[in-house]
């Protein structure tokens, strides 16, 4: 059984809350499964967007810091781009639906000679991509007006750029569980297994400047291991590699722990439980501020200083 099974989710640093919701709630469609705040900044929020249930794989996180939050850039040394797997037939839709609401994307491409794409950025500047392809059986989130054939599935792939990604490379092969699922002349896919949800691309950008964190930028990636049992064993690999890790983190969903791989990039080790239903039932996911037991005492006061948000966005459908 591999330690690793895939993604889990990808955590980015984002603006303004209201337009965080709106973009990945309203434009795209997912659920937000999750309003909590940063455990490392309880002041500001922490959103977790995916399907029905936030299954490990589908979940893309924000850590909204405000308007006022400087930019960042994308560049070498980090991870700029998650992509959406999508329904091969909701190509046409996708386009249409980014049009009327003004969201610019590039016109679609081909990779690998098999998988169209678009690539789009949030409100913040936040690279993405929708890919359409065949090969995706999970059910996306239904959210009452994207038609359930052209949901999101989930996330597809993550795509990172590296000076020379053969170090990183080494370590998801060699302890991560991935193998080589297919290359260009300037991407490397690796993957715990052929399917959307798995994968991992490589790009090596010598000539292109170093990324800066900021808004608009990945915070870390989290990668999916079944349970506890599974999370120490990969622990023990990171011990044999030499690698520094913070040991387990309580994450109330999951346990989680976090390294850097050797390109400078912040991974994450995430079981795939409890889960989000742990602290509100299933069918009323993300819709009451819900805290870590150490901030229960700062309620009040988190609930008077956090921006104030609508959701579900109406304005969307």
């Amino acid at each position: 059984m591999n330690l690793i099974t895939g993604l889990h989710h990808v955590t980015a640093i984002t603006g303004n809350a209201q337009e965080n919701i709106d973009f990945y709630t309203g434009v795209l469609g997912l659920r937000l499964v999750k309003k909590t705040v940063n455990f490392d900044y309880s002041e500001a929020y922490h959103f977790y967007f995916g399907d029905e249930y936030g299954t490990p794989g589908t979940i893309m996180t924000t850590f909204p810091y405000g308007k006022d939050l400087i930019n960042g850039r994308h560049g070498k040394g980090m991870l700029n781009t998650t992509a959406f797997s999508v329904s091969i037939d909701a190509l046409d839709y996708w386009m249409s639906r980014l049009e009327q609401f003004n969201i610019p994307y590039k016109q679609p491409q081909q990779r690998f000679s098999e998988d169209v794409f678009i690539y789009l950025e949030d409100f913040d500047g936040l690279g993405l991509e929708l890919v359409f392809n065949d090969k995706d059986g999970r059910k996306g989130y239904y959210n009452g007006y994207i038609p359930k054939d052209y949901a999101l599935k989930g996330i597809h792939h993550v795509e990172i750029w590296q000076d020379a990604y053969e170090r990183t490379a080494a370590l998801l092969m060699t302890q991560m569980d991935h193998k080589v699922i297919t290359e260009s002349s300037d991407r490397l896919r690796l993957g715990t297994e052929n399917l959307p949800g798995k994968y991992v691309d490589l790009l090596s950008t010598p000539n292109v400047l170093k990324g800066l964190a900021g808004r608009g930028t990945v915070h870390h990636v989290a990668f999916a291991t079944p349970d506890a049992e599974s999370q120490l064993k990969m622990i023990e690999r990171l011990n044999v590699y030499g690698l520094e890790h913070t040991g387990v983190k309580d994450r109330k969903y999951f346990t989680s722990v976090y390294f850097k791989e050797p390109g400078g990039i912040l991974f994450e080790i995430a079981t795939s439980g409890p889960g989000f239903d742990v602290d509100e039932e299933a069918a009323f996911l993300g819709e009451d501020l819900q805290l870590p037991q150490q901030f229960e005492e700062q309620r009040e006061h988190l609930i008077s200083v956090l921006p104030k948000i609508n959701y579900p966005t109406e304005k969307f459908r």
